[in-house]
């Protein structure tokens, strides 16, 4: 190997595993995205109960309930830099194991400072986690990079809608809000163990085949840089989404509960239909695979963004909510951050997936991790609806137009085989 190529072009092409374990490794690790994403969105359901007891203000809860993913985000970047020098079974172990501790302290804080640290330090490891299974299964599963990427974003839905169910009950049967920390914390050092035990560097470390049976796939119509300018453009669209999406996941919870005058159960039911629609997430990258990937974008943020108004001006009402909250969790989660995320690895060469990965996951939490925080200002000086209006329906068309200058023609998938 040429002195200065990144490890990961040492990873094997060829997978030594046959397709049914590969699926069952799939199911694992998939599992253990499952209890990220219930430790992510179980914290804004307790926010009322966090603010009640330490006296926050909405501006400081909104920032509590997204700061992790400026953990996320600032790991991004070099998470994909350590996916190009150690194994991508390490770094996901090491993320899990990472944010499983901080979530444990979080429940453990005694004021705002440290529960801020606690709660963006779970992003770091969030990331690490996020950046090596997405990569790892795009990796593996590069020909249908966007359907396997959207099983992953089925799990995230899973543990989204999970997440704040069971944490509201979990907290409303203790009488304790550190409850669903304890728990959740205690489920993802299960998940080191047995991702430790049971996957194998077979499939967490292959790369996109560049030849199968005699024929030759060529890249040569995907840029060779890493920062060209369809990745340059899908950043930004992660970024608006980013800012858009956690605008809504930080503080939803809080409208329902003290604008809405929800009960902490229907709060929790509503946020967690969210989740529910995140599992869109694999026939939406169905969809990525087999059309133009950014019609199907433009068409999700137009659809996302009328959803956004009527989240905080249409029905008030339960069941009108639990819907709504449904169609954004399958249009921000499972329509855009899955097409956005497999476009993004789609857009540089095979050796780069692990950097555009890392970048993806840079360009869409670090913005978001100051969502919550925007969406109480806009609250605080207009009032929620407005606030719904500008982060939620008026900023998704800046992704619109950014999308219209991305060109499809130089994604890696692209170009038919060559013999």
């Amino acid at each position: 190997m040429a002195q200065g190529l990144p490890v990961a072009d040492k990873r094997p092409t060829a997978s030594r595993i046959g397709m049914g374990v590969a699926v069952a490794l799939l199911v694992l690790l998939a599992a253990s995205y499952v209890v990220n994403a219930m430790d992510r969105q179980v914290f804004p359901v307790l926010l009322p109960n966090i603010r009640k007891e330490f006296g926050f203000s909405l501006p400081q809860g909104g920032l509590l309930a997204t700061i992790f993913t400026l953990g996320i985000g600032i790991a991004g970047l070099p998470s994909g830099y350590l996916l190009d020098r150690l194994s991508r079974k390490t770094v996901m172990l090491v993320g899990i194991a990472i944010y499983s501790v901080f979530t444990l302290l979080t429940a453990i804080s005694v004021g705002f400072a440290d529960m801020f640290t606690y709660r963006a330090l779970t992003g770091v490891g969030e990331a690490m986690q996020n950046a090596a299974l997405f990569t790892a299964v795009g990796a593996f599963f590069f020909a249908h990079r966007a359907l396997a990427l959207g099983a992953l974003n089925f799990a995230y839905g899973v543990g989204s809608f999970l997440g704040p169910l069971f944490g509201a009950k979990l907290a409303t049967a203790t009488g304790n809000w550190r409850t669903p920390f304890y728990v959740y914390a205690l489920l993802g050092l299960v998940f080191v163990v047995l991702i430790a035990v049971l996957v194998r560097r077979t499939f967490t470390e292959r790369v996109e085949d560049t030849g199968d049976k005699g024929v030759v796939k060529s890249f040569d119509h995907v840029p060779a840089a890493l920062y060209n300018r369809n990745i340059r453009l899908l950043a930004l669209v992660a970024v608006v989404v980013g800012l858009a999406m956690y605008g809504y996941l930080g503080l939803y919870p809080t409208f329902l509960r003290e604008h809405l005058h929800f009960s902490t159960q229907q709060a929790g039911f509503a946020a967690s239909m969210f989740g529910l629609g995140a599992l869109v997430g694999i026939p939406a990258g169905w969809l990525g695979d087999r059309f133009n990937q950014r019609n199907v974008m433009i068409a999700a943020l137009v659809a996302g963004s009328g959803v956004g108004w009527l989240l905080f001006n249409g029905p008030t009402t339960p069941g009108a909510q639990n819907l709504l909250s449904f169609a954004e969790g399958a249009l921000a989660s499972g329509f855009m951050f899955v097409n956005i995320y497999s476009s993004m690895q789609r857009a540089v060469r095979p050796a780069l997936i692990g950097r555009a990965s890392g970048l993806y996951v840079a360009s869409f939490y670090i913005p978001a991790a100051l969502a919550g925080y925007a969406f109480s200002e806009l609250v605080g000086n207009l009032s929620w609806g407005a606030a719904g209006l500008w982060q939620l329906t008026v900023l998704p068309y800046v992704a619109v137009v950014a999308l219209l200058f991305v060109d499809v023609r130089q994604f890696s998938n692209a170009t038919p085989l060559r013999g």
